[in-house]
């Protein structure tokens, strides 16, 4: 079972409430809370799908930018001994830092299918 669903480049969470017997989730990778719901997963996708567009509408209306999710910077934290590692051996490949974590992260999600 798949965790996420994605619209309109927006991924959105899918979790259950045994207690509630609800699906419900939010959109993850911006500061915005938008959430969703459903008491199916039929309903929880359209759900989704309203509060995406809901937020891109409110958006439009209020004349701001909607926040884009994954723009492709992040501030990692690796310390101290992991960093000196990494940029000796960036250096030694004569590659940048960000281009050696770049390679690094898609030759481990290439290896787990992602």
């Amino acid at each position: 079972m798949k965790n996420t669903m994605v619209y309109k480049g927006y991924i959105g969470s899918v979790e259950f409430s045994e207690e509630d017997g609800l699906f419900f989730g939010k959109v993850q990778g911006i500061r915005s809370l938008i959430s969703y719901e459903g008491e199916s997963a039929a309903e929880l996708v359209s759900d989704f799908h309203g509060a995406v567009d809901d937020y891109l509408s409110f958006c439009e209306d209020s004349g701001t930018q909607p926040e884009v999710p994954y723009k492709g910077s992040l501030n990692v934290r690796l310390g101290q001994d992991l960093h000196r590692r990494a940029a000796v051996y960036a250096i030694s490949q004569a590659q940048s830092l960000n281009s050696f974590i770049e390679e690094a992260v898609r030759e481990k999600l290439a290896s787990v299918g992602g």
